[in-house]
């Protein structure tokens, strides 16, 4: 009975506060918005203090029953939670602002993602944003200067050429120094793709537009790049695209135009009256005192004795400007994207699609390419994700000849065209008749030739993740790239290389296809309340194959003609095929104690085809510590917003050689009276293995007063050693060398950070940021000769030298002393050194010139400035510590008929020595003297220093409110300026001082200054 009672009593109240509740409460409703006006689908909302609540629907509007002394909760991830008092409101919108404390500690890794305080290795994230905006065809060269050791230098301004990328320097002396890269989790191939044309380079990673790149992660030390085994041992750069988001579908559009122009280049050429004038000089110099040469009849002497050309005396005077005919002045650039994204709570998706035509500043090259992405996220069921991506484009290159003495290369035309040679007929159509010296007219053989490299790339990744239990997931991956090149060639009949033979065509296919499985088992869980652990396994199996075709014909019955089957001479085809593959095995394990302290460990065991049977497999690794200081309770209440220690050690590997290098060949390429036969071409070894890399790197990074002023530095060693090297052989074995595993080098250094926010007041901020690191390259062991000494892999250039206690490919040449005011003569020390001099290029030693081409130090500065949309922001690239040399110095800087009688030189001829006490830097001219000056030397060998203004920009974001007056989601214009000035160390170095990591100034498209204006548009 009682209990009767006391269950009536309780039902009786319940309904009174149930009553109560009633004539108190009300509903509100509202919508939620991110900080850009966009409704949030999904945001967690809770009456304070209750179990009450809701979610915001698909346009982010809600409805919830509350009483007016209620306090709703808004929370959504990666956004700050926030409060708000019912009190007498009946509608309540709400704006919630990013996390940016949430939202930058995600770091992606490729294989997994991380807590910025779960990580214990050296790695660097770059917003899409600050990618998208820097207008260059490859992605890659957008990260230069914003990442401490990470060196890029343009290898050719080219459009779609490959760039030189190195991070922490070279390890490798000759296996691949280049970094991995990582698209959306798998490793894909990223080598030169330009056919049968060796004097160009295409690179794959110009297929992706870089509107559609969502970060680019650097990984650097063994820690961060350990997961990846082998490929991972000269640093990792992961690549991850744009995924959709819930809500209603979003429009983006993207547009940029502008004009590009070389950069850098100081280097002016002689006119036809300067170099005519010189040549007498020259003649004079040589013959005067024998044959009666004077200025005045010079060139009719030289006429006469058959040194000249009897052409020259017809020259009238005129100027020729070659130099400005091959170029393209203010080169149009252009670029537009279109993309869309959107979503409900059981799915999203991104798509996008593309337009870039870049010319180069060059006649006769450009780069066209379209593309077109589709991302789809889904959730099949409540344990089940399903996510795909489909990343496909065609891009068009129409390269020059510029990797070589070609010449037909216009740079060739550029620097060593006689200035006498008339570019036209008389109908103003180029000739191909030129009168002096051998070059190929350039202006006509650039309209009549066709050279064209066709890049078809398809990547399709998809991964399926199933939440077995509670957070144990199984995740299965699978990659495809495919990448179709097709290269075509014509060089007309009348002028150039194919002249001869009334004209030749090639034509080449190159297929390569790279396939990744990924198959893991991850497993997150908690012992206690502070032990959170992160475990993963994981199989990887990556094969790729590669298919080359080639055609080749000569002799052309007609113009207009130019496939292989209307040749009619030499007729020839070659075809290849390449595969390999790798298996891995890899275990991640991360731990941490209440978020204090972390322990990262991994393992990987990779196997590689290109290794013997008994040595495809090899064992690497790596373990990590961190300590988040700011975390402890004696730093709670301090100014240190962040404080971490971190420090880690591991052992990963490189086998970037070339295929069956283990193997002893033969070759069935041999023609024996029209029968095939076979010949020994590589003599093998069975013992090639893995080259390793040993590295230790630590670390500090800091945050203070709320991350206002933040930064890290760190110390790295890294320790390579079984490195893969050509070592000589007797010739007794019929063999010059053969592939080992001996020798090893050191690389360390120090890499620094720092950012700071001068002025916060919400109106205006000011934000600089600056990056500096450091490298030190020594060689401390080589491979000894039959004589028990360290063989030199250098040991045939003029230019270098590989020794231990040096570094890879220093310098290594005769030292130049000047010219001697009283003779006019070259003069270099004797010692290498200083002291006494010779005029005797063999008389004096070569030495090391105390640098290498690598720079041994890098950086880059920041800076942006923000008032109520207006924005302006700067960044410098710096580089230094290294030299240059210019090699084609030696064709245009001589003072003898090579230059002053077959082609041309450049400005400082006229600072030639002329009589006794003339100081100069230019011998005295003679048209029969030897080529000894321009033999090499220091005396073109530049210190590479140089401060390149990468970045600048000004521009205007439209507030919200009057973004929503017109009915758009944002709007912003810029304009923006790439390249826009270069210092440099030394006067002396004309070129552009951004060159390959081989370190010769080169006749190639230099990098380029452009001017773009951009647009883009919310909706």
């Amino acid at each position: 009975m009682k209990q009767k009672l006391s269950g009536i009593l309780t039902l009786l109240l319940a309904l009174v506060v149930q009553i109560s509740f009633a004539q108190e409460s009300r509903q509100v409703t509202g919508t939620v918005t991110d900080g850009d006006g966009l409704p949030l689908p999904g945001v967690n909302i809770l009456v304070k203090g209750t179990q009450r609540g809701t979610q915001t629907d698909f346009d982010g509007n809600y409805n919830i029953l509350v009483s007016p002394s209620d306090i709703l909760v808004f929370s959504y991830v990666g956004f700050e939670t926030i409060e708000r008092p019912v009190g007498t409101s009946t509608r309540i919108d709400a704006t919630l602002t990013p996390d940016a404390s949430e939202l930058e500690e995600v770091v992606v890794m490729g294989y997994v993602t991380r807590g910025k305080n779960e990580l214990t290795g050296s790695s660097v994230q770059v917003s899409g944003e600050q990618i998208a905006e820097v207008p260059v065809v490859s992605a890659d060269q957008a990260l230069q200067g914003r990442v401490a050791g990470l060196q890029i230098s343009t290898s050719s301004g080219t459009p779609g050429a490959v760039q030189d990328v190195r991070i922490r320097g070279i390890s490798s002396l000759s296996a691949s120094n280049e970094p991995l890269y990582v698209i959306d989790g798998v490793p894909v191939i990223n080598s030169n793709i330009a056919g049968s044309n060796s004097s160009s380079s295409l690179s794959p990673l110009a297929s992706i537009n870089s509107q559609d790149i969502e970060s680019m992660t650097v990984l650097k030390d063994a820690s961060a790049t350990a997961a990846y085994g082998a490929r991972g041992t000269n640093g990792v750069i992961v690549i991850t695209t744009k995924r959709g988001r819930s809500g209603e579908v979003r429009f983006d559009f993207n547009s940029s135009i502008g004009i590009q122009n070389d950069a850098y280049n100081k280097r002016r050429v002689l006119t036809g009256p300067e170099r005519l004038e010189l040549t007498k000089e020259a003649l004079v110099n040589a013959y005067g005192a024998d044959y009666g040469f004077t200025m005045e009849n010079a060139l009719q002497l030289g006429v006469d004795f058959r040194v000249l050309p009897a052409a020259i005396l017809d020259y009238d005077g005129s100027v020729y400007d070659w130099d400005n005919l091959i170029k393209n002045e203010d080169a149009l650039l252009q670029n537009y994207t279109f993309a869309a994204s959107g979503g409900t709570e059981l799915g999203s998706f991104y798509a996008s699609v593309g337009y870039n035509k870049t010319e180069a500043t060059v006649i006769g090259a450009d780069f066209e390419r379209i593309n077109g992405s589709l991302s789809v996220e889904r959730q099949f069921r409540d344990n089940v994700d399903f996510s795909t991506s489909l990343n496909v484009s065609h891009s068009t290159q129409n390269p020059i000849l510029e990797r070589g003495t070609f010449f037909s290369n216009p740079f060739i035309t550029r620097y060593l065209m006689n200035p006498l040679n008339n570019p036209f007929n008389e109908d103003g159509t180029p000739t191909t008749d030129l009168t002096f010296g051998s070059l190929h007219n350039t202006l006509y053989v650039t309209a009549n030739d066709i050279n064209v490299n066709a890049l078809t790339r398809l990547i399709s990744n998809s991964k399926v993740d199933w939440e077995l239990i509670d957070n144990v997931t199984f995740s299965n991956r699978f990659s495809m790239d495919f990448q179709l090149n097709d290269y075509k060639s014509y060089l007309n009949r009348y002028e150039g290389s194919a002249a001869p033979v009334n004209g030749w065509s090639e034509r080449s296919t190159e297929q390569n296809f790279n396939f990744v499985y990924q198959g893991s088992l991850g497993y997150k869980f908690q012992l206690g309340t502070d032990h959170n652990f992160d475990v993963m396994g994981l199989f990887e199996y990556q094969k790729n194959q590669n298919n080359y075709l080639y055609g080749y014909g000569e002799n052309f019955p007609a113009d207009g003609l130019t496939n292989l089957e209307n040749a009619s001479a030499n007729l020839d085809a070659f075809s290849s095929y390449a595969d390999w593959y790798n298996v891995s095995y890899l275990a991640l394990l991360n731990y941490n104690f209440a978020r204090k302290y972390v322990l990262d460990a991994t393992f990987r065991r990779e196997g590689s085809s290109r290794f013997a049977e008994g040595n495809r497999f090899g064992n690497f690794g790596s373990v990590g510590a961190a300590w988040n200081l700011h975390m402890e309770d004696f730093l709670i209440d301090s100014a240190f917003s962040s404080l971490r220690l971190r420090a880690s050690y591991g052992i990963t590997g490189n086998s970037g050689i070339g295929l069956n290098e283990y193997q002893a060949l033969l070759s069935y390429s041999a023609d024996y009276d029209d029968n095939g036969g076979a010949t020994p071409s590589q003599f093998g070894n069975p013992d090639l293995t893995w080259e390793k890399g040993e590295a230790f790197d630590v670390g500090v990074s800091f945050g203070l007063f709320e991350d206002r002023l933040s930064g890290s530095f760190s110390y790295y060693n890294r320790r390579t050693y079984d490195l893969l090297q050509a070592v000589p052989l007797s010739l007794t074995t019929g063999f010059d060398e053969q592939s080992r595993n001996v020798g090893e080098m050191v690389n360390k250094g120090i890499e620094a950070e720092l950012s700071y926010m001068v002025v916060d007041t919400g109106d205006f901020s000011w934000l600089v940021s600056a990056n500096y690191a450091t490298v030190d390259n020594e060689v401390t062991e080589l491979a000894l000769g039959s004589d028990g000494n360290p063989i030199n892999p250098n040991s045939s250039s003029s230019y270098k030298t590989t020794e231990v206690g040096l570094p890879v490919g220093a310098w290594y040449m005769r030292t130049w002393a000047g010219v001697d005011p009283q003779t006019g003569e070259p003069t270099w020390y004797v010692n290498g050194v200083d002291g006494e001099v010779t005029s005797s290029y063999s008389a004096a030693q070569r030495v090391y010139q105390g640098a290498s081409a690598l720079p041994t130090y890098s950086g880059g500065f920041s800076t942006r400035v923000t008032y109520k949309g207006f924005f302006a922001d700067a960044n410098l690239y710096f580089a230094g510590g290294h030299k240059i040399y210019e090699q084609y110095a030696q064709f245009y800087m001589n003072v003898n008929s090579f230059t002053l009688g077959s082609y041309n030189g450049v400005s400082e001829l006229l600072e030639r020595w002329q009589q006794p006490g003339d100081i100069t830097d230019v011998p005295k001219l003679n048209y029969a003297n030897g080529r000894s000056f321009q033999s090499t030397s220091s005396r073109h060998l530049f210190e590479g220093d140089y401060v390149r203004l990468r970045n600048v920009a000004v521009g205007y974001s439209l507030p919200t409110q009057y973004a929503d007056a017109i009915g758009v989601d944002g709007l912003t214009i810029s304009l923006r300026g790439t390249n826009v000035a270069t210092w440099v160390k030394e006067d002396g170095l004309k070129l552009d001082p951004e060159v390959q990591a081989i370190g010769y100034t080169s006749l190639t498209t230099p990098p380029v200054e452009s001017y773009t204006l951009g647009v883009n548009l919310k909706f």
